[in-house]
């Protein structure tokens, strides 16, 4: 950041708090308004999510969202080679290996209380800017979906890779992949397709494209904005200062792959899962991004599958809320009747790329074990009947 950022983000009144894995900061403006900013600070990892993180930004996005002087939040990441990778899901993984086929109280934890800090952010009133430079993968698109404005950079990496370990687009998901255009969210879900910056904005979840090195401008062009007592007008303000500055640069965005591609996906995602698993596993094209994407597919879990296609079946009828809801059932029984374990040792554990899914094929997964993965472990007292 410029001279004029850092020491406004060292405001002698607002001194940094900081923990280990995340920064917390606020920066001075000429308003007399202060700017909320999160730096997720575990470069080495990809600034992936631990309970502890999850906790911090909770802790503190509600206090700021109480606090009359903060009149805007940024999400950052450390490094310059992710905002967020995604949830760090080793104590997960071996959590669920002690109590192999139960569901377990780690997983019940860490689901409730990311998920919990995902709404929150949806619902901050205050603006949110998520500055989604470099890697941007399953929770930390969660994190990234719950902000007003979305910054994407020429180096956005930006998907939802689930299918690959067993899981499937959680944090929201049911809910920003369900309001995509045609069956783009369920190929997403299915393909763990990597988008670059025009493909978020053209799927929605994206609002503003910038260069990488614009965002000392950025910060400097925040510090001098007009911020007021009214959610509504920083709204306003801050789309417009993005805006403009977006006008001011040089900016390579390119064509959306997925924009041009949209009957196709269509055609591919139509009909039963069968139908599409058996499209996929004889697709041909000269497409290199489509063939990737096939592979991944055709690698991925066939329990995943069933759940990716599920959750796409809840198509637009369920609130933020509901979506959370069915997202908090699935995620705690996957990892306790899924394949989610499998995945995590193969990809991150023992990392030899070689999951053995429990069931070969999309046509000999049980029923039965959808919905059991389906079924709230709570019964009627599901933690998010108020969520809030």
């Amino acid at each position: 950041m410029t001279n004029v950022v850092d020491n406004a983000l060292k405001s002698a009144a607002h001194q940094a708090t900081t923990m280990q894995n995340v920064v917390f900061q606020t920066l001075a403006t000429a308003s007399g308004k202060l700017v909320g900013v999160v730096t997720l600070n575990v470069e080495k990892s990809l600034n992936a999510l631990d309970l502890d993180m999850v906790r911090a930004m909770t802790a503190q996005l509600n206090l700021w969202k109480k606090d009359s002087l903060i009149a805007c939040i940024v999400l950052d990441g450390s490094g310059d080679k992710a905002f967020c990778a995604g949830g760090d899901v080793r104590a997960l993984y071996h959590a669920s290996i002690a109590a192999k086929g139960q569901v377990t109280e780690e997983a019940k934890v860490f689901f409730e209380e990311e998920y919990r800090l995902d709404y929150l952010l949806h619902t901050f009133g205050k603006p949110v800017l998520v500055w989604g430079d470099g890697i941007v993968m399953g929770g930390g698109l969660g994190l990234m979906a719950g902000g007003s404005h979305r910054v994407v950079t020429e180096t956005s990496r930006i998907a939802m890779p689930e299918v690959s370990i067993g899981l499937y687009p959680d944090v929201g998901g049911s809910y920003f992949l369900n309001r995509m255009p045609g069956k783009m969210g369920l190929f997403l879900g299915l393909t763990a397709y990597q988008m670059k910056a025009a493909d978020a904005c053209y799927v929605g979840l994206a609002d503003h494209y910038l260069n990488r090195d614009d965002k000392e401008l950025m910060f400097d062009a925040m510090a001098t904005l007009d911020w007021s007592d009214i959610p509504a007008l920083n709204h306003q303000r801050l789309d417009s200062m993005i805006n403009e500055l977006s006008n001011q640069v040089d900016i390579p965005k390119g064509d959306s792959i997925l924009a041009g591609s949209q009957d196709i996906i269509d055609r591919l995602m139509a009909g039963s899962l069968t139908d599409i698993a058996t499209r996929m596993s004889t697709l041909v094209s000269n497409d290199a991004w489509l063939l990737k994407a096939r592979d991944t597919f055709l690698a991925g879990s066939p329990i995943s599958w069933h759940l990716v296609y599920s959750q796409a079946q809840l198509g637009t009828k369920l609130s933020l809320a509901q979506c959370f809801k069915w997202e908090l059932t699935a995620s705690v029984n996957v990892c306790a009747h899924g394949d989610f374990c499998e995945g995590v040792r193969a990809l991150l554990i023992d990392k030899d790329k070689q999951p053995q899914w429990r069931f070969k094929d999309v046509n000999s997964v049980p029923t039965a074990i959808i919905e059991q993965i389906l079924t709230s472990p709570w019964g009627e007292a599901h933690p998010f009947n108020q969520l809030s």
